[in-house]
């Protein structure tokens, strides 16, 4: 019956992507993005000269034939529920998990959003794919003025267009993204105020500042669009010190986070701890919390916290197994809990 689900998920996706309204031939022969050649662009698509191509369709057949994907609860609510203050000023950071890869950074007087999803699902089909299982940490209403939001690539779990369109119609934020992905926002939505920079970029924000990084990883919308649009991770400057967010990435050798490291002193890494099962096929693309370890670790960075784990059923580990591997990957790593810390939807870390 798993199985048959899986299937049946793969051929609306595929209808969903090349159906009615022509967005599967649209998204075959779109261009994202067009500017000149580099080491990461060839002309129309975008590649990691240090990472590894995705897996292919069959590979990806070969995985949900495997009907070795752990059973969720429908249902697996957090007890917290977060109301942010207006602002966070002076040298003080707030971060709060909203849910899975969404989280709201307060600093420096500025309120940022990293991956925003409200939405049911992470699907481009609203009546299928993977269904939240705890409610956003933050009630919609209850957001701060928001004056920036980071997506750092199109996955749907962590590109939400409703959400975004809910955001620019409330908030009016400014958007960074990597190149390619305001096309897909713009595309849906032009009110959304998408601007999109390439590696090594830096955003002025104000009393914050953004610089667009390399990670180990890959993009797609649809199976007829991979790596037409960038990915990213943040190098994020503010008066309580500089935050590395990593949405997604593979560890490979780990020279991405060692890189990281050069650019100065991190105060907070955000790292991903989930989605990381069936290692032959997530390995290039996902950390799984031993491989977090050692990120943090690299990046020398003073405290990190995880997100990425606990609200959308990807890929085949249990919904609690990325907080049980953290706490025996930190134990053996010998690093103190409260310097890598696991929060429920709607708990706030402060940091003065």
């Amino acid at each position: 019956m798993k199985l048959s689900r899986r299937r049946l998920f793969t051929l609306l996706a595929a209808a969903a992507a090349a159906g009615t309204g022509g967005l599967g031939a649209r998204a075959a022969t779109a261009r994202y993005y067009d500017g000149p050649i580099s080491d990461h662009f060839d002309g129309v698509r975008f590649l990691d000269p240090d990472g590894v191509p995705p897996k292919s369709i069959r590979d990806l057949i070969r995985w949900w034939s495997s009907g070795r994907k752990s059973e969720w609860p429908l249902a697996y609510p957090s007890p917290y529920s977060d109301r942010p203050p207006p602002r966070v000023s002076g040298s003080s950071l707030r971060v709060a998990f909203v849910g899975h890869a969404s989280l709201l950074v307060q600093a420096g007087g500025l309120n940022v959003l990293i991956d925003p999803v409200w939405s049911e699902r992470v699907s481009p089909l609203s009546f299928a794919g993977p269904r939240r299982v705890n409610d956003p940490g933050i009630a919609f209403e209850a957001l701060p003025d928001i004056d920036a939001v980071l997506v750092s690539h199109c996955h749907y779990d962590h590109l939400d267009l409703a959400t975004l369109s809910r955001l620019a119609a409330t908030h009016r934020p400014r958007v960074i993204t990597p190149l390619g992905n305001d096309f897909i926002m713009r595309r849906h939505d032009p009110a959304i105020r998408a601007e999109a920079y390439d590696w090594g970029d830096r955003v002025d924000l104000g009393t914050l500042a953004v610089t667009l990084m390399p990670m180990q990883h890959w993009s797609a919308r649809h199976f007829f669009d991979r790596n037409k649009a960038l990915w990213a991770a943040f190098g994020i400057e503010t008066p309580a010190g500089r935050i590395h967010h990593v949405g997604d990435s593979g560890y490979g050798e780990g020279r991405r986070f060692r890189d990281a490291r050069r650019q100065g002193p991190i105060r907070l890494a955000i790292l991903p701890i989930g989605a990381y099962e069936p290692r032959w096929f997530m390995r290039e693309q996902h950390m799984n919390p031993q491989e977090s370890v050692k990120a943090f670790l690299d990046l020398g960075a003073e405290l990190a916290l995880a997100h990425h784990h606990g609200t959308f059923h990807l890929t085949d580990e249990a919904i609690d197994a990325p907080e049980r591997a953290l706490i025996e990957a930190r134990s053996t790593a010998g690093i103190a809990p409260e310097r890598f810390r696991v929060l429920k939807p709607g708990e706030a870390w402060e940091l003065s």
